[in-house]
């Protein structure tokens, strides 16, 4: 059987000996179980951890300065790998990104959709002590996501049996198609805006979820398993 690799080529910085010949350096080729045991290696390590904490703290003293001072402050936060964690869905189908199809959680493959739509994921536990400070502090908490809104039931009960508190979500409306994620996000961020708060950060594990404006600062959380436009 053969392994399937991936190969990245990295073409900044390239050099053209002659018109026709362009030489760029390659990084050294992985196979995709070595690029799974690195994903599983970063996070039971504990480093994704440690790193998405760091990056939530820096939004917690963020908030903590702006929260006494700012006109109407409001949060803003992604739910997917920023509020709640899809890793188990993630980890059975070998860290790859399956849309559809039911969820196996034993044997694998687990849609994304089918998974979410169960109502399962876990909270992350630095973005749900951020969101009871903000509370604390008279902070609104909005989310905003790109999940449908076909799953809205399942999605609020999630946040809320694992503790979180809000003043709205936005899902994304049924049948609606952007090229990229900014396109819906922004836009529900400007109406948040022209109702008069003042969105003192904007939190996500996407450059998607931060693009666009209208938050004075943009906390980008990592995420080591899937890039999304």
């Amino acid at each position: 059987m053969r392994k399937v690799v991936v190969a990245v080529v990295l073409c900044a910085g390239c050099t053209a000996a002659n018109p026709r010949t362009i030489s760029c350096p390659v990084v050294p080729q992985l196979s995709l179980p070595e690029v799974q045991a690195q994903i599983d290696e970063y996070i039971d390590s504990g480093r994704y951890e440690s790193e998405f904490a760091a990056v939530v703290a820096g939004a917690g003293a963020w908030l903590e300065e702006r929260a006494p001072v700012a006109n109407r402050p409001a949060i803003v936060l992604d739910i997917d790998e920023t509020s709640l964690s899809n890793w188990p869905a993630y980890r059975v189908n070998g860290w790859s990104r399956i849309v559809g199809g039911s969820c196996d959680l034993q044997q694998g493959p687990c849609g994304i959709h089918a998974w979410q739509a169960m109502g399962s994921s876990a909270a992350l536990q630095p973005t749900l002590a951020l969101v009871n400070r903000a509370r604390k502090l008279d902070v609104a908490v909005f989310f905003i996501s790109a999940r449908s809104s076909e799953i809205r039931e399942a999605t609020e009960r999630n946040l809320h049996e694992q503790g979180y508190v809000w003043d709205g979500v936005v899902l994304m409306p049924a049948g609606m198609r952007v090229d990229h994620a900014s396109a819906f996000k922004a836009p529900e961020r400007r109406r948040l805006a022209d109702s008069g708060y003042t969105i003192i950060l904007n939190m996500g594990d996407q450059q998607s979820d931060l693009e666009g404006g209208y938050a004075e600062r943009t906390f980008k959380l990592p995420n080591p398993v899937y890039v999304l436009p």
